[in-house]
């Protein structure tokens, strides 16, 4: 069943009063007096960003049941250019629909569903498929809390977190270990997460600290794990003097970064309020990745992967870090963080001066951080990993609703040299405009394609940079910092730790109250931590120019050299694994020949010879843990998926399956 609009289909408008409506809109979004919007000021100076224009375009939808094409709604665009757009489309009708699909309700709300590729990739890194791998991808975070009623404190996150979980379906999700999704019924064993408290309100100095260090470390190192319980951990330490803190562990394949915001707020709302209700949901998580899902029989997602693929044979390589340790080599368990906080003051002042120089905030910290990698690598055209809120606006619902909507987007980056600042960043800003308007296909999907060009197991964009500036602005209101009988929300003393598999450093830039808080996450095991500070360090100052001025006019001192030195030994993006010398032709024994039966029917394509790999079959990572799992149970013999990438070739698997049996009776 098609999900309707709460709005009435309305007939062709003119464009006055396409114009009120949209005026109305910016107002509500931008906080402004709807009469006081000039139509030649464009979005992007009247406050607005990227995430801002994800929501207005549902807006939009709701309101005038007009839907405008990714490219349409830029941070750049004029009140007055978005009223002809609109009223164009609203004059052509359906004949000019942007998003070739509608959402629907699922037939069964209970039934599995697939993942979305970013899910797809943390669920392979769980198994140890990539380097760079952990045993769970999740971040964790505790905040300090203070003018608690401990008494009533316990009682009241637990009420909090059952009316949460039987509000957001995704809160009692789980994953299959064949690889697809689906959601618990409320009245399930386990279904609804349970926090867990430690009462440390009669205990010692000591006991409290190594209680709190034991709590961090075991949340930080061991997160929540979709596939055998909730994808959310919850816990709550009551200190002395009504002071507590807040442990939350969030699992990266269940929810994203603008979930993790929603479920703070919503979470809050309910512990601050007994009787709070919060507004229902029309459409859940499972409702969408099936709807997007069918975007793949489009002909505009057949489009958009054909301009991706087209431009791949010239995409840049990562920024070529030196490293003092081969990724191959490393095991992390926890990520490292270098962190700093913009004040209230200087942050309005960088909106102001991002605003004045028609770029987002994000995307001039896109461009700093660039920069900052040039300096570093050596080399100023660089391929950057870009981690997308991209939630499609298919329902005006889908900004309230948990799950793991976030996509990748790779965006590269050439900066050349004698350029001031803003001119850089107004590049950068075109360039990641340009590649956005084109994100039916997922940054995954793309990488997986990059990868089998370059013939590379390995990560082909390890270097990832992250914002949800403007978030607190596109879900409505500012994180609240009271929770009823659980305090206050002390912001300053907050603690975080992220884990991600195949990624080497990683660029996080969010708000926090007032400020703007950006950090380094890094496998310090790769690099030598004087050269991560030293790049942090120019970090800071490089913003801190840039919100007090003199930053923007400068011109910017870069490398010479354009492209990386590939034989300057160890860096980000070094060279595959040699390749294997397997013999062609068909399979040689019934190992094989089991193999390739297996392949044939997980990839519904003949498997004829022993030599071609799982990929250019049409194999992707999902697929070969799915693999790998039936081969398990047909042979008693469970190969690593980073050992079958080493030589994903029905010859190389049956190999591994050799060695490794040999290994276990010897």
């Amino acid at each position: 069943m098609t999900v309707p609009s709460t709005d009435a289909p309305t007939k062709a408008r003119g464009s006055d009063e396409v114009a009120r409506v949209l005026a109305r809109i910016w107002a509500d979004l931008l906080d402004l007096d709807p009469d006081a919007i000039d139509g030649n000021a464009s979005f992007l100076r009247l406050g607005g960003d990227s995430v801002l224009a994800v929501r207005m375009s549902a807006l939009i939808r709701k309101k005038l049941s007009v839907e405008l094409a990714l490219s349409d709604v830029t941070v750049e665009i004029t009140l007055s250019a978005l009223t002809d757009i609109v009223t164009r489309r609203s004059r052509d009708g359906a004949t000019a629909r942007a998003l070739p699909v509608e959402i629907e309700h699922r037939a069964d709300p209970d039934a599995p569903f697939p993942l979305m590729p970013l899910q797809q990739g943390y669920f392979v890194g769980q198994h140890d498929g990539w380097e760079l791998s952990y045993d769970s991808a999740h971040f964790y975070g505790d905040v300090g809390l203070r003018d608690m009623d401990s008494d009533e404190a316990e009682e009241t996150l637990a009420d909090a977190l059952h009316r949460l979980a039987q509000h957001q379906p995704t809160l009692r999700g789980r994953i299959a270990p064949d690889g697809m999704q689906y959601v618990l019924p409320p009245d399930a064993p386990g279904a609804i997460p349970q926090p867990r408290v430690y009462d440390l309100r009669e205990a010692g100095d000591e006991e409290i600290r190594t209680t709190l260090e034991a709590v961090r470390q075991e949340m930080a190192a061991t997160g929540p794990n979709p596939l055998t319980g909730p994808g959310l951990d919850v816990r709550l330490s009551l200190l002395p003097g009504g002071r507590g803190r807040l442990h939350t562990a969030m699992s990266l394949i269940s929810m994203d970064g603008w979930s993790a915001t929603v479920l703070n707020r919503e979470l809050l709302t309910l512990a601050a309020d007994w009787n709070a209700v919060l507004a229902p949901l029309e459409v859940d998580f499972g409702d969408y990745v099936t709807s997007v899902g069918r975007l793949r029989q489009t002909d505009l997602w057949a489009a958009d992967r054909d301009w991706w693929f087209d431009r791949l044979d010239d995409a840049p390589l990562p920024p070529a870090l030196p490293l003092r340790a081969d990724p191959r080599d490393v095991a992390p368990t926890l990520m490292d963080t270098r962190e700093a906080r913009l004040d209230s003051a200087r942050c309005a002042a960088l909106r102001e001066r991002c605003a004045a120089h028609d770029v987002t905030p994000s995307a001039a910290m896109l461009t700093a951080f660039a920069v900052v990698l040039a300096r570093w690598s050596g080399h100023r055209r660089l391929l950057l990993n870009t981690l997308q809120l991209n939630r499609l606006p298919l329902h005006p619902d889908i900004h309230r609703t948990i799950g793991a909507f976030s996509s990748t987007m790779l965006v590269p980056a050439a900066l050349d040299v004698g350029r001031t600042f803003a001119a850089l960043a107004s590049a950068q800003q075109r360039t990641f405009a340009e590649h956005a308007a084109h994100n039916l296909i997922s940054g995954v999907e793309v990488s997986r394609e990059l990868a089998r060009r370059r013939g590379t197991p390995r990560p082909v964009a390890p270097v990832v940079f992250q914002s949800t500036l403007g978030m607190d602005a596109a879900i409505g209101e500012r994180q609240a910092r009271s929770a009823g009988p659980l305090g206050e929300l002390d912001f300053v003393d907050f603690y975080h730790q992220l884990r991600t598999p195949q990624v080497a450093l990683e660029a996080r830039f969010w708000e926090m109250g007032e400020e703007m808080v950006f950090a380094f996450s890094l496998v310090a095991e790769l690099f030598e931590p004087q050269e991560v500070d030293a790049a942090f360090r120019e970090l800071v100052e490089l913003i801190e120019a840039l919100a007090d001025g003199p930053g923007w006019d400068r011109e910017v001192e870069l490398p010479g050299a354009l492209e990386p030195d590939r034989d300057s030994g160890l860096s980000l993006g070094g060279p595959a694994a040699a390749d294997v010398d397997e013999e062609a032709g068909p399979p040689r024994d019934e190992l094989e020949q089991r193999i390739a039966l297996l392949w044939e029917e997980i990839l519904d394509v003949p498997v004829l010879d022993r030599a071609t790999p799982f990929f250019a079959l049409g194999g992707d990572s999902l697929l070969a843990v799915r693999s790998l799992a039936r081969l398990a149970k047909d042979v008693g013999v469970a190969v690593q998926v980073r050992r079958f990438l080493d030589a994903p070739t029905v010859a190389g698997l049956a190999a591994a399956i050799r060695e490794q049996g040999r290994d276990s009776t010897g």
